[in-house]
């Protein structure tokens, strides 16, 4: 068979093939991968960062964790908007913040907060 009788079939291949790289991030996964290790988990408390379990809606420092000054002083309510802002860069957005892990990816930050919606 010739190659130009190919390509057609080729092409078709390629454009209907699955993209398993565009494929959305677990949010749960990532939790566990990136943040419980500090946060934990409803079951599992932990000392070295707030529990993040009923996050989104809640005022900024406002569990029993020994906070920054500065996030105290923040007056931040968590929403889905500042969340994603601060796990971006969190000393870039509250300067002074105990945190200090970020999450660059948009994929994986949406997905992270997507599972933190969840958890009441």
């Amino acid at each position: 068979m010739k190659l130009h009788r190919l390509l057609p079939i080729a092409v078709l291949t390629l454009v209907a093939a699955p993209s398993f790289a565009a494929d959305k991030p677990d949010g749960a996964v990532l939790y566990r991968q990136r943040c419980a290790s500090c946060h934990g988990a409803p079951d599992r408390p932990s000392t070295l960062a707030p529990n993040l379990t009923g996050v989104v809606g809640r005022k900024a420092a406002s569990t029993a964790f020994n906070y920054s000054t500065a996030l105290k002083a923040s007056g931040l309510t968590w929403n889905r908007a500042n969340l994603d802002r601060f796990m971006t860069a969190p000393a870039r957005m509250v300067p002074g913040t105990k945190m200090v892990i970020s999450v660059t990816d948009p994929a994986q930050r949406a997905a992270v907060l997507d599972y933190l919606a969840s958890r009441r």
